[in-house]
């Protein structure tokens, strides 16, 4: 199964649209090109040579809730000034999404961690290294590789480093954070239920693999 394919078969079942709706558009898919495919085989590099695509950054970022959030599944992170709900996100070393959870902002970046890894490891068994920053160090690292054989490697910043610095692969998952952002639907979370709002944040990732898959042909057609 395919990125995008494996996304709106995702946001479908968030969404509540009904099964023939969802086998239909997965049919379509699959009749299309192989997004997987066409998306990730792009060099990296100048050298001509690709990074496998299954290091993946990851990070959790809390978003601000509108009044029609319900109370049991929003909460304050004292951290950010935030009232509303947490984004835990996890995308490929192309900053493509592959797996976003949403809890209340309340829950500890660890906590919200290992539900996120799980459904990560039972949807894509090939993936063994995961990057992640320093709120994610501690137990979940050997849980992590107890429990789902997944290598946990964090990215600290230097203790001497003053000012802004670029760290190493984080700056993937905070540029696709900024692409979910351009999604006005995902500036806040306007959802009842975060299935609903994990639905809206694989949307907007499937509009803009779109573009770029369409973008893509283009430069190919004569």
């Amino acid at each position: 199964m395919c990125s995008i394919t494996a996304l709106i078969h995702a946001a479908c079942i968030r969404s509540g649209v009904s099964h023939h709706k969802h086998q239909d558009r997965v049919r379509k898919l699959d009749r299309g090109v192989t997004c997987q495919t066409t998306l990730r085989r792009r060099p990296g590099r100048g050298d001509g040579s690709v990074r496998a695509p299954w290091d993946l950054p990851r990070v959790a970022v809390s978003v601000r809730a509108a009044e029609t959030v319900g109370a049991a599944s929003r909460g304050y992170d004292a951290g950010k000034n935030v009232q509303g709900r947490k984004r835990h996100v996890i995308v490929d070393c192309l900053g493509l999404l592959l797996v976003v959870l949403v809890t209340a902002a309340s829950v500890q970046d660890r906590d919200g961690a290992r539900p996120a890894l799980e459904r990560l490891h039972d949807w894509y068994e090939k993936i063994i290294l995961i990057w992640a920053d320093g709120g994610y160090a501690g137990k979940l690292v050997t849980w992590a590789k107890q429990k789902l054989q997944l290598t946990l490697e964090i990215v600290k910043r230097s203790d001497n480093t003053k000012g802004f610095v670029v760290l190493p692969r984080r700056w993937v998952v905070e540029r696709s954070l900024s692409w979910i952002f351009q999604c006005r639907r995902c500036v806040r979370d306007y959802e009842r239920l975060s299935e609903h709002h994990e639905a809206m944040v694989l949307w907007s990732m499937i509009v803009l693999m779109g573009r770029r898959l369409a973008r893509s042909t283009s430069r190919k057609s004569p």
